[in-house]
């Protein structure tokens, strides 16, 4: 029998400070001793791999309507303005159609179709950051090709990164009541419905015309479904990529082996080394279900309207799936099972082909160019319920130690 594990002081997912100084010790405890845990009344944390998986395949029990966030505004007493439901928040049968719009755009065939141009993109980065000297990894290299690349794709290349990265982070921050500007989202919202009016009387072949042509059941999507599902694939789309990079530029350099393991060969070894990154850093740390019926998980009774939230951090690090390696960084690793960085079920990430490709390509340039690159401090890490963000992180790309060039 197991060594019983002692509690932690508190588990509190619905603080943001939680998450950075807290939760990794919570997973442990809560994997070994309460999978399934009421941290308060009606609501739940389920740490368990094989347990988040029930949950996500199975929206007859447990709904994503009624709130995907750790801190849903939906689930206040007073909720504020409402605005249309993102395509995180449907169950079926709403939801397949509505994902059915742009899914053509992320098949494996459409994204393998993007990488010369990706490939591209990231030179282009690579070329424009600063070497030898000190810079922040997050502006130089892991922010600005997500932003690209999803703007391009929607058709948005006329707004500057930087404004774009500030309504991407504005709206990340919205997920935990008062951390966000709203009048910063405000702007994003009005850019987007600019942006659809144009799509209308100028037509082109972007992401962004597919959703303004659309229809759901013979009828064209509103301004504020438009606007919504935008908002949620510019976000999405960039946000977890980004902090992928830094995330997965962080842990090779704690782990200065498997870094050297990765840039013998970056080609032919990068797609591993991307899942096992997605696996340890897990770049959304969790999302939400409510009950629809009085139910049972893992030996547990929860009531029907229990928030169930689901810490995928935690089951990416669970020995049960990744066995007695899994709280170790090996980039070796074969990725089965699957990891649960992109969720599970229905609403598995419809990206995720598109952020392992930029996350891939990210990966060969930098260590075929700066195979020893250092990061010279703390990175600064994001306060969020959602993303598992690093808001800056001090670097040098140093050519001195450059077993190659750039191809």
């Amino acid at each position: 029998m197991g060594q019983t594990l002692p509690m932690p002081p508190r588990i509190a997912p619905e603080d943001p400070q939680w998450w950075l100084d807290g939760a990794e010790t919570a997973y442990a405890w809560l994997r070994a001793e309460d999978p399934v845990h009421r941290w308060r009344d009606g609501h739940w944390v389920v740490a368990g791999y094989d347990d988040i998986r029930t949950v996500s395949r199975d929206p007859a029990r447990f709904s994503s309507a009624k709130g995907v966030l750790v801190n849903d505004p939906k689930r206040e007493p007073h909720p504020p303005v409402a605005m249309a439901p993102s395509i995180l928040e449907m169950d079926p049968p709403e939801h397949p159609r509505y994902r059915k719009i742009v899914s053509r755009a992320f098949t494996p065939r459409a994204v393998t179709r993007l990488e010369p141009r990706i490939r591209a993109l990231t030179q282009e980065v690579f070329d424009a950051a600063p070497t030898d000297q000190g810079i922040d990894f997050v502006d130089h290299i892991a922010a600005p090709l997500p932003l690209l690349v999803i703007a391009e794709l929607l058709g948005m290349q006329d707004v500057d990164q930087a404004q774009f990265r500030a309504w991407s982070d504005e709206t990340i921050k919205a997920a935990d009541a008062g951390t966000a500007d709203m009048s910063v989202v405000g702007e994003f919202v009005r850019y987007l419905a600019a942006g659809i009016a144009d799509h209308r009387t100028r037509p082109r072949e972007d992401i962004l015309q597919l959703i303004v042509d659309a229809e759901v059941d013979g009828e064209r999507l509103s301004d504020g479904e438009l606007i919504v599902f935008c908002m949620s694939l510019l976000v999405a789309g960039n946000e977890t990529t980004r902090n992928l990079v830094s995330g997965g530029t962080v842990a090779l350099a704690e782990h200065p082996e498997q870094r050297a393991y990765l840039a013998t060969e970056p080609e032919a070894r990068s797609a591993h080394a991307v899942e096992e990154m997605l696996r340890w850093v897990t770049p959304v740390k969790a999302f939400a279900r409510t009950a629809t019926a009085d139910t049972e998980l893992a030996g547990r009774e929860i009531a029907a309207g229990d928030y169930v939230v689901l810490l995928y951090a935690s089951g990416n690090r669970d020995p049960s799936a990744f066995g007695p390696t899994a709280d170790r960084f090996d980039i070796s690793r074969t990725p089965d099972p699957a990891h649960l960085a992109f969720g599970f079920g229905g609403h598995l990430c419809l990206g995720a082909g598109l952020a392992r490709l930029e996350a891939r390509i990210v990966f060969e340039e930098l260590l075929t160019r700066f195979p020893q690159y250092e990061i010279t401090g703390e990175p600064e890490r994001l306060q969020s319920t959602l993303i598992n963000g690093i808001e800056s992180l001090p670097a040098v790309l140093s050519r001195q130690h450059a077993g190659a060039e750039r191809r």
